[in-house]
């Protein structure tokens, strides 16, 4: 039986770093989107509790699925096997920041047009 993949992805989150695995990754439906499926954790055998990996379980719990936009993606990586999971403060001066986005006007008359009322 062939090995399943596995990857790690980290993506920005409202001032958070995300490190988390998974084993299927791919392009959404969605524009604009990346489509992340079963997460994996670390083994519950574990004599050693981690706070911030119980954090992101109990937050992933009953997820099925996350999409995430494609800015936010910092990278995504196929390993061999997992390690631990983190959530980490984005602090100032750091080299980790969303890719700059504005938003596109909306189509239709602006300001100063003839169609104006």
């Amino acid at each position: 039986m062939a090995k399943q993949a596995l990857y790690k992805v980290v993506f920005v989150n409202q001032s958070q770093v995300y490190e988390l695995y998974a084993r299927q990754i791919f392009q959404s439906d969605l524009y604009g989107f990346i489509e992340i499926e079963d997460y994996v954790f670390g083994e519950k055998s574990s004599m050693i509790v981690d706070p911030g990996e119980e954090k992101l379980k109990t937050e992933f719990a009953d997820v099925k699925r996350s999409f995430i936009p494609l800015h936010a993606i910092v990278r995504i990586d196929e390993v061999e096997k997992e390690g631990p999971v983190r959530m980490t403060e984005v602090k100032a001066g750091s080299n980790v920041t969303h890719f700059p986005f504005a938003p596109r006007p909306m189509p239709g008359p602006g300001p100063g047009s003839e169609h104006e009322e």
